[in-house]
């Protein structure tokens, strides 16, 4: 009997060893990638000041982009996570208010932001999906900074990012996505937006700066980008899609409704996405349409 508690006595001081040295090493593994220095330099864009352009990056930034749904209408920023385990995580307050990056952000910083996933000290990012906004055209790009420097100043200070040791275990493990600068190939040249017009080549502009594979998966064949909500649908033709019509799809995105009665979810942003023109809405129909029928991955 003693034998037998010295071995259990044994075993558990091994497991909790081991478990203590698993926890360190997690913590600094997670630890580095989220302190890593990141140094790039940026394109030299020329951020525009006239109406035009900054009425094109207004309907980027709210309509196609969507950046309100997650630094809020005032772009003030949000939380996201205020949990002990996840950790405290908040959307930058954008404007020049006290808190806010817009008061000390040059016009690099924010070119990095969008194509590098970094912030003003070059440290990566933990949700903003660079990985796509990268891939935005300079003209595009450079609307939608100047847009976002007319805001008013809100006052928001939000805590410092810190993220908590269940996260840290589940981007180390890989239960949660690479940071998008880990993503970004940093090296490679960013590719030149087509011609507007309803065209399948300018749809596929429109689904990947909007991110649409953040929720639907990097195929558009269905994903899950947060646990809590709703899957997000199968894009291709292999889904409910291809019984649809484009006058289906267009309805769909203007009222919320589906041709069968039922409604999208909230978490779809269709009250958004209802502003995008009719040439919009065509081309990425067009691109939805000429994509591969896959099964549902979800």
């Amino acid at each position: 009997m003693k034998r037998l508690l010295k071995w259990l006595g044994f075993t558990i001081g091994a497991l909790l060893v081991v478990l203590i040295v698993a926890a360190i090493g997690i913590y600094v593994i997670a630890g580095q990638r989220l302190n890593r220095t990141y140094s790039f330099t940026t394109p030299a864009l020329v951020i525009p000041t006239d109406e035009a352009a900054i009425a094109r990056g207004k309907h980027l930034v709210e309509t196609v982009s969507e950046c309100t749904g997650c630094h809020a209408a005032d772009f003030s920023g949000r939380a996201f996570w205020e949990d002990g385990m996840m950790g405290y995580l908040y959307s930058a307050n954008l404007t020049s208010g006290a808190g806010g990056i817009g008061a000390t952000y040059s016009d690099e910083d924010w070119i990095r932001v969008f194509i590098h996933g970094v912030n003003k000290d070059g440290r990566p990012l933990v949700l903003m999906p660079s990985h796509h906004y990268r891939n935005y055209s300079d003209e595009d790009l450079a609307a939608m900074i100047a847009y976002l420097k007319t805001q008013p100043p809100v006052d928001s200070v939000h805590p410092a990012p810190k993220l908590g040791p269940l996260s840290r275990t589940l981007l180390t493990l890989g239960a949660l996505p690479p940071l998008p600068a880990e993503r970004i190939d940093h090296d490679a040249p960013r590719p030149s937006a087509p011609a507007e017009g309803p065209t399948a080549d300018y749809g596929a502009y429109l689904v990947q700066v909007a991110a649409c594979a953040e929720c639907h998966g990097d195929a558009l064949a269905g994903g899950q980008a947060d646990p809590n909500e709703p899957a997000g649908a199968n894009l291709t033709p292999g889904g409910r899609l291809g019984d649809w019509t484009q006058d289906d799809f267009f309805n769909t995105i203007r009222t919320g409704v589906r041709p069968d009665g039922t409604t999208l979810h909230e978490f779809m942003p269709w009250y958004k996405y209802r502003d995008m023109s009719d040439t919009e809405l065509e081309a990425i129909w067009h691109y939805l349409e000429s994509l591969e029928a896959l099964p549902s991955a979800l």
